[in-house]
């Protein structure tokens, strides 16, 4: 009797394992700064930890990568154009502009008080400038971008492909890899966790498959020159890169150790970085999260969260 009621005991154990979904995995939050929630982390591991439902998403997004300057005079246009792009598409397309050249920081970039004060680099977009500018064809100066780093002769493309890119690309909707995320964001420490949940729709993917966040300024009103050499001094800069999260240039690696019921988890920690005049407005912030080729670049997705 003693034999059979352990066996039964076993038994329920092992059976109530199977219906847990997505349970907060222990060894995840090595890596996550924990000060940056303002409670006893157990809450935020017991109470807040996110789950994912099914993703029902089926469409392909597309990242265009404006590389740009505030001294550059026919980056308005390139700007303009991938804003209507995006608002044609408002939920596929999205841009963010990089302020670097194949050179890092050129002219374009270089802040000249008292006319162009702001600095719009960072040292991630800087790398990617410099990383390009000498590799995989390069590109020859601003502005230029890429369509989900797709590549066409070069990953580098005139912002006159832009367009019949973007539409290829939404048209074929070659969806390899699904993403969806969850943020937290907490006020009192200007802290977030953002989790995203990978799933490889193709299973040839895996094996090269990373993933980078971008950290975006919504807007900004600032100093630009204009095509006709003018000086505008309200010119609204929209989608600003504002760094990588963990300062990852070229993303991360997704291995098996992320690896969670059939998807891929990753979680990053942050803290809304500081201006040279002040905090960032979490409400003016956003996060675009691709799942890209760490061999060919290529993006197979890209989804936006905002960080409030």
């Amino acid at each position: 009797m003693c034999n059979l009621f352990s066996i039964g005991i076993l038994f329920l154990i092992l059976c109530s394992c199977d219906h847990v979904e997505n349970p907060y995995p222990p060894t995840v939050s090595i890596d996550l700064d924990t000060s940056l929630y303002p409670g006893d982390w157990s809450d935020y591991e017991n109470n807040e930890w996110p789950t994912f439902a099914a993703n029902s998403n089926t469409q392909r997004n597309v990242i265009i990568e404006d590389f740009t300057g505030h001294k550059c005079v026919f980056c308005p246009a390139a700007a303009e154009l991938a804003y209507d792009l995006h608002m044609a598409n408002p939920s596929s397309v999205f841009s963010v502009g990089i302020h670097a050249g194949p050179d890092g920081i050129g002219d374009f970039q270089a802040v000249s008080p008292p006319d162009y004060p702001t600095d719009f680099t960072n040292p991630q977009g800087v790398e990617i400038g410099q990383y390009f500018g000498e590799n995989d064809g390069g590109f020859p100066g601003n502005p230029r971008g890429t369509v989900n780093r797709v590549t066409n002769s070069t990953v580098f493309q005139s912002p006159a492909q832009w367009t019949s890119m973007t539409n290829e690309i939404i048209t074929n909707n070659d969806l390899k890899v699904n993403l969806q995320a969850q943020l937290n964001y907490y006020e009192a420490t200007k802290g977030a966790f953002l989790h995203v949940e990978v799933d490889p729709l193709d299973a040839n993917v895996t094996d090269d498959l990373s993933i980078m966040v971008y950290l975006l300024e919504d807007s900004l009103v600032g100093d630009q020159k204009m095509s006709d050499n003018s000086h505008n001094s309200s010119y609204t800069h929209r989608d600003i890169h504002r760094g990588n999260l963990n300062n990852e240039t070229f993303g991360r690696e997704i291995t098996s150790e992320n690896l969670v019921n059939e998807k891929y988890l990753i979680n990053y920690s942050f803290e809304v970085p500081n201006q040279l005049d002040g905090i960032y407005n979490a409400s003016n912030m956003h996060l675009l999260i691709c799942a890209f080729n760490q061999t060919t670049w290529e993006i197979y997705q890209v989804i936006k969260q905002k960080v409030e």
